[in-house]
């Protein structure tokens, strides 16, 4: 099997999405060490210029890309993934690989067992390939890292890849791996997903285990994975998701289905685009292509009317003040010992958080529950909502207050948290003046993953906005 490829198109073996090498591989026509060798040299080529990587995990990869193909060669039965390799955010423990979660204070943390979703991965025959960069703990959306430098975005390295999960982002759009694992708190997967021009998924809260994860907000925080193809991530959201009855937070419902809801096309989807009052201030361009996604979705016979949600400026200092309540929890000795240890933007989140008052934060779970009410009520009689993703393209790096940008981007993601509901970012457009992705984000109700994977791969049968590479830096 060896050497053995899918095409003789001459397409770069690293082209190939998940679902596309993961049925090759299982035919016998395409060699799993061959396919992650692809992506190791990429690796070993732009990784470092984009400071995406924290650990590489060549031998590791490599012995079991090449216990996969035997068992291909044995005929053994496979796993949805088998032979794929995918790197995860450095967040998420990997048996006896460092866990940094790109802290100073975890800089010689070597993690004891797999997370729940890496042991699920590998159930399924996956080959992991390292750990990614992120900002500093999780929280922030430019992984402007004072620990570990700065992360880059392959579209233009003088530009954020966005965060918190940048690595897993400009991993992805860089095409060093076909998919990653990230984490969503407040936007973490779908602000990298936005930026980096790939389909990112934050799934309902409770979908997917965070067990073996280093955590922002307990309440808020899910794995995530993000793709170029929405049907890569689909594929991988099967294999992580189910009850974990050793975490607290994982919910006990069924899920899966997700390739024949995405058989069904757009035809007959009852799609609410969120209106002028939600959108107040997006800028111009953003706004045409999020009405040109919701036109092509039209095309393709999905039925679409506007919808409002208000709240929206209360629902984001209300998410904020909730998550960095129970970060500086998390937080709290390592922030009494050693405050000067966190980066200067991470300490003024830490110090909003240790402000609330418990009377606060108890009233605030009381308002979380008003504002679920009133976005899971604008989905009443539809079947998702498109909403905006963030609002502009990559901010330049040297042009970004860690504190101002990430407020700027997570502005349209950090409030489906609140809500609790599921939502899928894939790109739609590139940025007239710089050339940069735009995207957009489908929110659904609360285990209906499956609706927004239907409607976000309709959309991209119809475009290509998906399969967009950074010229930058070449085939």
């Amino acid at each position: 099997m060896s050497g053995a490829t899918p095409t003789d198109e001459g397409r770069p073996l690293t082209d190939l999405g998940v679902c596309e090498a993961a049925d090759a591989i299982a035919g016998g026509e395409l060699s799993p060490v061959s396919y992650l060798d692809a992506f190791l040299a990429r690796i070993d080529a732009r990784a470092e210029t984009l400071n995406a990587f924290r650990t590489v995990m060549v031998q590791e990869a490599r012995s079991a890309a090449l216990e996969a193909e035997q068992a291909v060669e044995r005929g053994e039965p496979l796993g949805r993934l088998h032979g794929i390799p995918i790197a995860l955010k450095d967040n998420i423990a990997v048996r006896g690989v460092p866990l940094t979660a790109s802290s100073g204070f975890l800089r010689d943390n070597v993690a004891a067992e797999d997370a729940e979703v890496v042991r699920r991965l590998r159930d399924h025959g996956a080959v992991i390939v390292g750990k990614l960069h992120m900002a500093e703990w999780a929280i922030g959306a430019t992984t402007q890292n004072i620990h570990y430098g700065v992360g880059r975005n392959a579209w233009d390295l003088d530009r954020t890849p966005g965060g918190s999960s940048g690595g897993s982002g400009a991993a992805t759009g860089a095409d060093l791996v076909p998919v990653a694992l990230g984490t969503d708190t407040g936007g973490s997967v779908r602000v990298p997903a936005s930026l980096n021009g790939v389909s990112g998924l934050r799934p309902t809260a409770g979908r997917v285990s965070n067990r073996g994860t280093i955590p922002v907000a307990w309440t808020f925080d899910t794995v995530g994975p993000l793709a170029r193809r929405v049907e890569d991530v689909a594929r991988v959201l099967e294999a992580i998701e189910g009850h974990d009855p050793d975490d607290p937070a994982s919910a006990d419902r069924s899920g899966g289905g997700y390739e024949a809801a995405m058989a069904e096309g757009g035809q007959g989807l009852r799609i609410g685009v969120l209106g002028p009052e939600f959108r107040a201030g997006l800028p111009a361009e953003t706004d045409s292509l999020l009405d040109a996604a919701a036109a092509t979705m039209e095309r393709l016979g999905a039925r679409i009317e506007t919808v409002e949600i208000s709240g929206l400026e209360e629902a984001i200092e209300l998410t904020a003040d909730l998550m960095m309540a129970e970060a500086a929890a998390f937080h709290a000795e390592r922030f009494a010992q050693r405050p000067d240890g966190f980066a200067p933007d991470v300490q003024a989140r830490l110090r909003r958080g240790a402000a609330i008052t418990g009377p606060q934060y108890g009233l605030g779970r009381e308002q979380q529950r008003a504002w679920t009410k009133r976005v899971i009520s604008a989905i009443a009689g539809l079947d998702l909502l498109l909403a905006p993703a963030a609002p502009i393209p990559a901010p330049l790096i040297a042009e970004s207050d860690p504190l101002a940008t990430t407020g700027v981007l997570a502005r349209f993601f950090s409030t489906f948290a609140l809500a609790r509901t599921p939502a899928l970012v894939i790109p739609v457009g590139l940025s007239e003046q710089e050339g940069l992705p735009l995207g957009m984000q489908l929110v659904g109700r609360p285990f209906e993953e499956g609706t927004l994977f239907r409607a976000a791969r309709a959309y991209q049968r119809e475009t290509d906005w998906h399969l967009r590479r950074p010229p930058r830096l070449g085939p």
